[in-house]
Protein backbone atom coordinates (compact mmCIF):
# COMPACT_ATOMS: atom_id res chain seq x y z
CA UNK A 1 0.00 0.00 0.00
CA UNK A 2 3.05 2.14 0.23
CA UNK A 3 4.96 4.15 2.93
CA UNK A 4 1.96 5.55 4.26
CA UNK A 5 -0.68 2.90 3.77
CA UNK A 6 -3.50 2.30 5.61
CA UNK A 7 -3.20 -0.63 6.08
CA UNK A 8 0.28 -1.25 7.10
CA UNK A 9 -0.09 -1.19 10.64
CA UNK A 10 2.34 -4.07 11.98
CA UNK A 11 4.18 -0.94 13.59
CA UNK A 12 1.69 0.71 15.69
CA UNK A 13 0.99 -0.74 19.11
CA UNK A 14 -1.91 -3.22 19.46
CA UNK A 15 -5.24 -1.64 20.40
CA UNK A 16 -4.82 -0.66 24.30
CA UNK A 17 -0.85 -1.22 24.77
CA UNK A 18 1.01 1.93 24.66
CA UNK A 19 3.98 1.79 22.78
CA UNK A 20 7.52 1.76 25.16
CA UNK A 21 8.35 5.31 25.55
CA UNK A 22 5.38 7.35 24.50
CA UNK A 23 2.59 8.79 26.73
CA UNK A 24 -0.78 6.94 26.68
CA UNK A 25 -3.05 8.40 24.42
CA UNK A 26 -5.94 9.97 26.03
CA UNK A 27 -9.75 9.32 24.76
CA UNK A 28 -10.19 12.86 24.02
CA UNK A 29 -7.62 12.63 20.93
CA UNK A 30 -9.89 10.51 19.49
CA UNK A 31 -12.75 12.55 20.04
CA UNK A 32 -11.08 15.35 18.57
CA UNK A 33 -9.78 13.36 15.39
CA UNK A 34 -13.17 12.13 14.51
CA UNK A 35 -14.31 15.98 15.44
CA UNK A 36 -12.00 17.41 12.88
CA UNK A 37 -13.59 18.36 9.48
CA UNK A 38 -13.50 19.72 6.03
CA UNK A 39 -14.43 23.05 4.25
CA UNK A 40 -17.54 22.08 2.29
CA UNK A 41 -17.90 24.68 -0.66
CA UNK A 42 -13.91 24.34 -1.90
CA UNK A 43 -13.98 20.35 -1.55
CA UNK A 44 -17.04 20.31 -3.50
CA UNK A 45 -15.80 22.28 -6.56
CA UNK A 46 -12.88 19.63 -6.52
CA UNK A 47 -14.80 16.66 -6.12
CA UNK A 48 -16.70 18.33 -9.09
CA UNK A 49 -13.66 19.00 -11.07
CA UNK A 50 -12.70 15.45 -10.19
CA UNK A 51 -16.03 13.92 -11.66
CA UNK A 52 -15.68 15.79 -14.84
CA UNK A 53 -12.19 14.24 -15.34
CA UNK A 54 -13.76 11.23 -14.67
CA UNK A 55 -17.01 11.86 -16.80
CA UNK A 56 -14.39 12.02 -19.70
CA UNK A 57 -12.85 8.59 -19.20
CA UNK A 58 -16.00 7.23 -19.37
CA UNK A 59 -16.75 8.83 -22.10
CA UNK A 60 -14.06 8.21 -24.40
CA UNK A 61 -14.37 4.85 -23.45
CA UNK A 62 -18.13 4.93 -25.21
CA UNK A 63 -16.60 6.59 -28.24
CA UNK A 64 -17.75 9.85 -27.36
CA UNK A 65 -14.88 12.25 -27.58
CA UNK A 66 -16.53 15.60 -28.08
CA UNK A 67 -18.18 14.71 -24.43
CA UNK A 68 -15.11 13.36 -22.81
CA UNK A 69 -13.41 16.78 -24.69
CA UNK A 70 -16.21 18.86 -23.29
CA UNK A 71 -16.06 17.47 -19.52
CA UNK A 72 -12.41 18.15 -19.61
CA UNK A 73 -12.56 21.49 -20.16
CA UNK A 74 -15.92 21.97 -17.49
CA UNK A 75 -13.22 19.95 -15.15
CA UNK A 76 -10.45 23.15 -16.06
CA UNK A 77 -13.12 25.84 -15.16
CA UNK A 78 -14.28 23.94 -12.02
CA UNK A 79 -10.35 23.92 -10.87
CA UNK A 80 -9.43 27.40 -10.93
CA UNK A 81 -12.87 28.27 -9.10
CA UNK A 82 -12.01 25.84 -6.29
CA UNK A 83 -8.65 27.71 -5.31
CA UNK A 84 -9.79 30.82 -5.76
CA UNK A 85 -12.87 30.26 -3.54
CA UNK A 86 -10.86 28.91 -0.96
CA UNK A 87 -8.78 31.93 -0.90
CA UNK A 88 -11.94 34.52 -0.70
CA UNK A 89 -13.58 32.74 1.76
CA UNK A 90 -10.65 32.05 4.20
CA UNK A 91 -11.30 28.41 3.54
CA UNK A 92 -7.88 27.19 2.29
CA UNK A 93 -6.48 24.12 4.11
CA UNK A 94 -3.61 21.28 3.55
CA UNK A 95 -6.16 18.56 2.46
CA UNK A 96 -7.97 20.89 -0.01
CA UNK A 97 -4.46 21.31 -1.36
CA UNK A 98 -3.71 17.34 -1.84
CA UNK A 99 -6.97 16.67 -2.54
CA UNK A 100 -6.96 19.25 -5.55
CA UNK A 101 -3.38 17.58 -6.64
CA UNK A 102 -5.16 14.56 -6.71
CA UNK A 103 -7.81 15.46 -8.68
CA UNK A 104 -5.66 17.51 -10.87
CA UNK A 105 -3.68 14.17 -11.94
CA UNK A 106 -7.05 12.38 -12.23
CA UNK A 107 -8.80 15.32 -14.78
CA UNK A 108 -5.31 16.30 -16.06
CA UNK A 109 -3.33 13.68 -16.71
CA UNK A 110 -4.85 10.30 -16.63
CA UNK A 111 -8.22 11.78 -18.49
CA UNK A 112 -6.43 13.30 -21.90
CA UNK A 113 -4.39 10.70 -21.82
CA UNK A 114 -6.24 7.72 -22.41
CA UNK A 115 -8.96 10.45 -24.63
CA UNK A 116 -6.31 11.33 -27.01
CA UNK A 117 -5.10 7.13 -26.79
CA UNK A 118 -8.81 5.94 -27.64
CA UNK A 119 -9.48 9.03 -29.99
CA UNK A 120 -6.74 9.10 -32.48
CA UNK A 121 -3.54 7.04 -31.51
CA UNK A 122 -4.97 3.49 -30.29
CA UNK A 123 -3.52 2.52 -34.40
CA UNK A 124 -0.09 3.94 -33.70
CA UNK A 125 0.41 0.43 -31.84
CA UNK A 126 3.06 1.29 -29.33
CA UNK A 127 3.50 5.22 -30.68
CA UNK A 128 0.29 5.63 -29.58
CA UNK A 129 0.65 4.26 -25.92
CA UNK A 130 4.60 5.54 -25.43
CA UNK A 131 2.89 9.31 -26.30
CA UNK A 132 0.02 8.93 -23.64
CA UNK A 133 1.93 7.28 -21.12
CA UNK A 134 4.50 10.54 -21.60
CA UNK A 135 1.82 13.16 -21.45
CA UNK A 136 0.47 11.49 -18.29
CA UNK A 137 3.94 11.35 -16.45
CA UNK A 138 4.77 14.73 -17.58
CA UNK A 139 1.50 15.51 -15.60
CA UNK A 140 2.73 13.88 -12.73
CA UNK A 141 5.71 15.46 -12.50
CA UNK A 142 4.54 19.17 -13.44
CA UNK A 143 2.45 18.84 -10.47
CA UNK A 144 4.90 16.99 -7.60
CA UNK A 145 7.30 19.89 -9.34
CA UNK A 146 4.52 22.49 -8.62
CA UNK A 147 3.85 21.30 -5.49
CA UNK A 148 7.29 21.42 -3.89
CA UNK A 149 8.45 24.88 -5.58
CA UNK A 150 5.32 26.77 -5.35
CA UNK A 151 6.70 28.86 -2.23
CA UNK A 152 10.05 29.49 -3.92
CA UNK A 153 9.53 30.85 -7.40
CA UNK A 154 8.44 33.79 -9.31
CA UNK A 155 4.44 33.99 -8.99
CA UNK A 156 4.54 35.51 -12.06
CA UNK A 157 5.21 32.94 -13.89
CA UNK A 158 4.60 29.15 -14.45
CA UNK A 159 7.81 26.55 -14.75
CA UNK A 160 6.70 24.72 -17.65
CA UNK A 161 2.92 24.31 -19.35
CA UNK A 162 -0.06 24.11 -15.92
CA UNK A 163 -1.55 20.70 -16.36
CA UNK A 164 -4.96 22.07 -16.86
CA UNK A 165 -3.42 24.12 -20.37
CA UNK A 166 -1.98 21.41 -21.41
CA UNK A 167 -5.31 19.09 -20.88
CA UNK A 168 -6.93 21.79 -22.66
CA UNK A 169 -4.83 21.98 -25.63
CA UNK A 170 -4.92 18.19 -26.36
CA UNK A 171 -8.71 18.05 -25.27
CA UNK A 172 -9.57 21.15 -27.97
CA UNK A 173 -7.81 19.03 -30.77
CA UNK A 174 -10.70 16.56 -30.33
CA UNK A 175 -13.11 18.91 -30.01
CA UNK A 176 -12.52 21.15 -33.19
CA UNK A 177 -12.10 18.37 -35.66
CA UNK A 178 -15.30 16.78 -33.97
CA UNK A 179 -16.98 20.53 -34.67
CA UNK A 180 -15.53 20.70 -37.96
CA UNK A 181 -16.70 16.87 -38.93
CA UNK A 182 -13.31 15.81 -39.83
CA UNK A 183 -13.42 11.89 -40.18
CA UNK A 184 -10.24 10.56 -38.58
CA UNK A 185 -7.34 9.45 -40.31
CA UNK A 186 -3.74 8.90 -40.29
CA UNK A 187 -2.69 12.45 -40.78
CA UNK A 188 -5.10 13.20 -37.60
CA UNK A 189 -3.31 10.45 -35.31
CA UNK A 190 -0.15 11.70 -36.25
CA UNK A 191 -1.06 15.32 -35.29
CA UNK A 192 -2.46 13.82 -32.38
CA UNK A 193 0.58 12.08 -31.71
CA UNK A 194 3.00 15.71 -31.81
CA UNK A 195 -0.16 17.87 -29.63
CA UNK A 196 0.43 15.07 -26.93
CA UNK A 197 4.16 14.97 -26.96
CA UNK A 198 4.57 18.33 -27.41
CA UNK A 199 1.96 19.13 -24.02
CA UNK A 200 4.01 16.35 -22.33
CA UNK A 201 7.39 17.33 -22.53
CA UNK A 202 6.23 21.21 -22.28
CA UNK A 203 5.03 20.38 -18.87
CA UNK A 204 8.04 19.41 -17.34
CA UNK A 205 10.38 22.04 -19.40
CA UNK A 206 11.36 25.10 -17.39
CA UNK A 207 9.40 27.37 -20.32
CA UNK A 208 7.84 30.50 -18.48
CA UNK A 209 4.32 30.70 -19.06
CA UNK A 210 2.32 33.69 -17.56
CA UNK A 211 0.32 32.76 -14.22
CA UNK A 212 -2.01 35.53 -14.47
CA UNK A 213 -1.34 35.71 -10.39
CA UNK A 214 -0.43 39.24 -10.56
CA UNK A 215 -4.18 40.39 -11.50
CA UNK A 216 -6.02 41.45 -8.47
CA UNK A 217 -9.70 40.30 -8.88
CA UNK A 218 -10.38 42.69 -6.13
CA UNK A 219 -9.56 45.70 -7.40
CA UNK A 220 -11.83 47.91 -9.02
CA UNK A 221 -11.84 48.68 -12.91
CA UNK A 222 -12.93 50.76 -15.78
CA UNK A 223 -16.02 50.23 -17.19
CA UNK A 224 -14.65 49.33 -20.65
CA UNK A 225 -13.10 45.99 -18.93
CA UNK A 226 -16.56 45.17 -18.54
CA UNK A 227 -17.23 45.43 -22.42
CA UNK A 228 -14.57 43.57 -23.26
CA UNK A 229 -15.38 40.48 -21.14
CA UNK A 230 -19.06 40.63 -22.77
CA UNK A 231 -17.43 40.87 -26.50
CA UNK A 232 -15.08 37.85 -25.48
CA UNK A 233 -18.03 35.91 -24.32
CA UNK A 234 -19.70 36.84 -27.29
CA UNK A 235 -17.26 36.00 -29.56
CA UNK A 236 -16.66 32.62 -28.11
CA UNK A 237 -20.69 32.00 -27.81
CA UNK A 238 -19.97 31.92 -31.74
CA UNK A 239 -17.69 29.18 -31.90
CA UNK A 240 -16.67 27.79 -29.11
CA UNK A 241 -14.37 24.98 -30.04
CA UNK A 242 -12.34 27.17 -32.71
CA UNK A 243 -12.20 29.76 -30.11
CA UNK A 244 -10.92 28.23 -27.44
CA UNK A 245 -8.69 25.66 -29.06
CA UNK A 246 -6.89 28.95 -30.65
CA UNK A 247 -7.39 30.66 -27.52
CA UNK A 248 -5.33 27.55 -25.47
CA UNK A 249 -3.06 27.17 -28.62
CA UNK A 250 -1.77 30.97 -28.18
CA UNK A 251 -1.16 30.21 -24.46
CA UNK A 252 0.52 26.85 -25.16
CA UNK A 253 3.03 28.42 -27.46
CA UNK A 254 3.34 31.72 -25.93
CA UNK A 255 6.24 30.64 -23.28
CA UNK A 256 8.40 29.17 -26.25
CA UNK A 257 8.02 33.16 -27.40
CA UNK A 258 8.72 34.42 -23.77
CA UNK A 259 11.60 31.91 -23.37
CA UNK A 260 13.59 33.09 -27.00
CA UNK A 261 12.65 36.99 -25.32
CA UNK A 262 15.28 36.03 -22.17
CA UNK A 263 12.32 35.03 -20.41
CA UNK A 264 13.34 32.93 -16.86
CA UNK A 265 11.39 31.09 -14.13
CA UNK A 266 13.23 32.92 -11.04
CA UNK A 267 14.14 30.76 -8.12
CA UNK A 268 13.70 33.48 -5.12
CA UNK A 269 14.83 31.23 -2.25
Amino acid sequence: MGERGEFEDAALPARGVEAPGEPPLHPRAFGALRRRGIYLIPNLLTTAALFAGFFAIVQAMNGRFEVAAIAIYVAMVLDGLDGRVARLTHTQSEFGAEYDSLSDMVSFGVAPALVMYEWAMKDLGKLGWIAAFVYCAGAALRLARFNTNIDVVDRRFFQGLPSPMAAAFVAGLVWVIADFGIQRADWISWIAWVCTMYAGITMVSNVPFYSFKDINLKKSVPFWVILIAVAAIAVISIRPAVVLFLVVFAYGVSGYALYALGTRVRVVA
